[in-house]
């Protein structure tokens, strides 16, 4: 076991050290004492691999990284399984903000609790656990309103953040407050779920954030109705959630639509009762899908991040009722349309994590309905790589060759 190489200061023995900021202390130990003991694991760095990011659109590298013990109310989670997400994509290669580096990206993960910081109440070394990019404090104005999942000190929008990892002498940045392409984390107390120890964790990481953005996208969100119907825009992980949710919610249509025709099959698999290809037809896809529902869809979906299929899914709802919901993720261009589309009725609207609202102490009810088969996971994984071959996924995602490709970080 290492030794924990706290600086000497003149502070008195507790669990987290007023000088120097980080766990430096145990009860009667003194600050001389310090460099000679050998502390239990949740009180030294861990050395690991992790990809990290060092630079805009370049390639992740695999390196050796140390991982600083959890801090007050923090937890440190050896992570097993991590999605990538082309949310990790976009930040990495496509974001405007191309600063914001270097970083350890994931946060579509599942592990194991190694050790706890001081303050940690709902946690103990051993749980099993998925991440939360959308953690609850449980305190602010937003955690309290049943009608939101955002939380006033957990919003994603504060995408990178100062994290427990350091590598070659730099600190790292924390990706969405989780950092799971590396195999060892530190997350706040607030962000991460205890899960069912019998959940295999290379299926349920999915559910940490592609399957309960698309899946609550149309339960949540748009609230789809039994016997209606809807349009997914875009086939990837999100979308076909999103089609799986139509279908739980009852809706009697379900168009998918994509530039993919790789895509369909699985789509078919997921609820799909239609599919289009865009490229197959001369005029608008949303005079199509009019023209295919005698006036429009009832729910659509736009499920890519790109501003004019926005414009183009809301055009394809029904004026009077239609609902919108933009599940894709963009920060480089705004969106718009006609002012006249809203005024006959539509409602356009968005999502976050699918509306998913996770209590850490509680287990999500979206792991108990795959456990008792109410919920498809397995159908999504495409690929199962291992961390050294995070490129290698980085590129299948990029040439819309999977769905999603699973990474075996840790042994559980």
């Amino acid at each position: 076991m290492l030794q924990h190489k706290a600086n000497i200061c003149s502070d008195e023995p507790t669990l987290t050290c007023r000088l120097c900021k980080s766990v430096s202390h145990v009860p009667g130990v003194t600050a001389l004492d310090v460099w000679k003991v050998d502390f239990p694991s949740n009180f030294v760095a861990n050395e690991c691999k992790a990809a990290v990011a060092w630079e805009f659109n370049q390639p992740l590298v695999i390196e050796e990284v140390e991982v600083a013990p959890p801090q007050e109310k923090e937890i440190r989670i050896k992570i097993v399984a991590t999605g990538v997400c082309q949310s990790d994509l976009y930040f990495l290669s496509k974001c405007s903000n191309q600063t914001a580096f270097p970083v350890v990206f994931g946060h579509e993960a599942a592990g194991v609790v190694e050790s706890i910081g001081p303050g940690v109440t709902e946690f103990q070394p051993g749980d099993t656990v998925i991440p939360l990019f959308m953690p609850q404090c449980r305190e602010c104005r937003l955690c309290k309103s049943p009608k939101t999942n955002l939380c006033v000190n957990g919003c994603p929008l504060r995408s990178f953040e100062r994290s427990r990892i350091s590598c070659k002498g730099r600190k790292l940045l924390q990706f969405l407050g989780t950092s799971s392409f590396s195999e060892f984390t530190v997350v706040k107390e607030m962000s991460a779920a205890k899960i069912d120890p019998a959940a295999p964790l290379d299926r349920v990481c999915l559910i940490g954030c592609a399957i309960c953005t698309g899946y609550g996208a149309a339960v949540n969100t748009a609230k789809v109705e039994a016997g209606s119907s809807c349009a997914v825009f875009g086939l990837g992980a999100v979308g076909l959630a999103a089609v799986m949710g139509c279908k739980a919610a009852g809706a009697s249509r379900i168009i998918a639509v994509d530039i993919n025709p790789d895509k369909f099959e699985k789509a078919k698999v997921l609820g799909a009762t239609d599919v289009v290809n865009p490229n197959d037809h001369s005029r608008p896809i949303q005079q199509l899908l009019q023209e295919m529902t005698g006036g429009g869809v009832d729910f659509s979906f736009e499920c890519i991040g790109n501003v004019e299929v926005m414009r183009s899914a809301l055009e394809s709802c029904a004026p009077g009722w239609g609902v919108s919901v933009i599940a894709g993720w963009t920060d480089m261009e705004n969106f718009s349309a006609p002012p006249i589309h809203l005024m006959t009725g539509r409602k356009w609207t968005g999502t976050l994590f699918g509306g998913e609202k996770w209590i850490s102490a509680s287990e999500p009810a979206m792991v108990r309905a795959y456990l008792d088969r109410k919920l498809m996971v397995d159908e999504f994984i495409t690929h199962n790589l291992r961390l050294e071959q995070i490129n290698e996924a980085v590129e299948l995602m990029k040439n819309g060759r999977c769905i999603r490709a699973v990474l075996s970080v840790s042994p559980q």
